[in-house]
């Protein structure tokens, strides 16, 4: 069986069509400095995206192994840190191994996983990161519903819902998993129920026949819902992307049929995109120029798949979670090509923040990379006054996306690197006990101030992640691996 894009072909692996385009996407996605055979090196990278957990993580041990053999030069050193990448389990063309692969590959210090509704890729996440001695941190992004709130009726973060915002659960315990998975399995289904009404609505805008879908034959398969994944937008309109390659091919026909039949606007850098054929990411960036224009006039919106904040907040406390309003901030030309211009948080932003606070969020996330330095110094300054934690992510999902954020370096975002560092001290000292948490009572007595317990677990964070570390140190040329965070 093959996949939908010409020349690549996945005939070892009868898996999901997902799993099949990713497989074969993944010799374009993985970049790497080959000094073993190169055959060989291409298997391991393509059993990273196999369809077994058990076949990805042989996969990155055999890796490591090459590694500490000195067949594959480690990285060069960086400080560098991401704690956004979304995985299979949501959507993106890398598996939890592979994520962690390319985050070691691009030299990060530290990678976290955050796939929508699912906390299924977690433990392959942790298990790769400890393979390959890179440092790693879990989380699950949501939406939740601000209806009763003094938010009702406004856009927050939301491009396609009013009332309803995007917050990110992050350095979960280990121990919480299971109660994780739990709590968002009801809201999975749900949304899948309105994942089939949206399809159908689709259907109604699209129209022709050839390009007609169904939910069961062409959405399900490009999931991991039988390993408690989730199912987005996303999904529904790469089917829709697959099926208009197959129906138009790529270029000229095919831009025609989605401004003339569609009616979507194709700004210059898309079309371009688009006019070249021999784009390995066509698919990906077919799936922007749809998501940017396209979802609006079939979305449904969310209801029963969205906790209540307060109800989200709670269990989130429960389970000694850190709790991230995920700021997005007005949108002039997005980054990422699938977000139109946009209003969000910006004009009320003193208010919001007063409300998170009220609402007993403990940080917020923000992308360097996405807004301008305005606009993230104003957030930063609302952070400090409302002692709120800053988290540094920017999402993956996406080949095109780089791993690395270089903002992060600046003088404006250094303290994120340090924040980030906290986070996995976070996480590691709640799996060892919930009440030793970062916003524990416990830790909060011993540490009054947000920035003593920055320090304090981030010495946990930087001693216990660092080991282990495979990295190349461009200044003393060193190679090797990190006992105590040093090299």
């Amino acid at each position: 069986m093959s996949s939908r894009i010409p020349g690549i072909t996945t005939a070892n692996y009868p898996v999901d069509s997902f799993l099949q385009l990713v497989l074969g996407l993944s010799s374009c996605i993985v970049l790497l400095s080959v000094v073993p055979a190169e055959g060989q090196l291409h298997t391991l990278e393509d059993d990273l995206n196999h369809p077994t957990v058990e076949k990805r993580l042989q996969a990155i041990h055999q890796l490591a192994g090459k590694l500490e053999g000195g067949e594959i030069p480690p990285p060069v050193a960086g400080e560098d840190v991401n704690n956004h990448i979304h995985t299979i389990y949501s959507f993106s063309p890398y598996s939890p191994a592979l994520a962690v692969w390319n985050s070691y590959k691009a030299g990060l210090r530290t990678a976290g996983i955050m796939d929508h509704d699912s906390i299924s890729g977690a433990e392959e996440f942790i298990e790769a990161g400890r393979i390959i001695g890179l440092a790693t941190t879990i989380g699950v992004e949501c939406r939740c519903d601000f209806s009763a709130t003094s938010l009702a009726g406004r856009r927050i973060n939301n491009p396609d819902q009013l009332s309803n915002a995007y917050i990110a659960l992050h350095g979960i315990p280990h121990t919480q998993i299971e109660k994780v998975s739990a709590f968002f399995q009801p809201f999975r289904e749900a949304r899948n129920r309105r994942n089939r009404k949206m399809v159908e609505g689709l259907n109604g805008v699209v129209r022709e026949p050839a390009l007609l879908l169904d939910f069961d034959a062409d959405v399900l398969p490009l999931s991991m819902h039988q390993e408690g994944g989730s199912i987005t937008e996303r999904h529904i309109l790469f089917a829709l992307a697959g099926r208009l390659i197959d129906r138009f091919g790529r270029g000229a026909p095919l831009l025609i049929f989605l401004r003339e039949k569609l009616r979507l606007k194709i700004g210059a850098r898309v079309r371009e995109l688009l006019e070249d054929q021999t784009n390995p990411h066509y698919t990906y960036d077919l799936l922007g120029a749809l998501k940017s224009d396209l979802v609006g006039r079939f979305y449904i919106d969310a209801g029963d798949e969205c906790p209540g904040i307060e109800e989200c907040l709670a269990f989130c406390e429960r389970v000694g979670a850190i709790s991230a309003y995920a700021y997005l901030g007005d949108i002039s030309e997005s980054v990422t090509g699938d977000k139109k211009a946009q209003s969000f948080e910006d004009s009320y932003l003193e208010e919001l923040f007063e409300i998170l606070r009220d609402l007993g969020f403990r940080a917020v996330t923000y992308m360097p990379n996405r807004n301008t330095p305005e606009q993230l110094a104003r957030v930063q300054s609302l952070c400090r006054k409302h002692a709120l934690f800053e988290i540094s992510g920017v999402d993956i999902n996406s080949p095109r996306q780089s791993f690395t954020c270089p903002e992060i370096r600046r003088d404006q975002f250094r303290h994120l690197i340090d924040s980030t560092w906290a986070l996995i001290g976070h996480e590691a000292a709640a799996t060892e006990d919930l009440s030793r948490g970062m916003f524990a009572r416990e830790a909060i007595e011993k540490y009054p101030t947000l920035e003593q317990r920055i320090a304090a677990f981030g010495q946990i964070g930087r001693s216990r992640g660092e080991i282990g570390r495979r990295v190349h140190d461009p200044v003393s040329g060193d190679r090797g691996v990190s006992q105590s965070g040093t090299t």
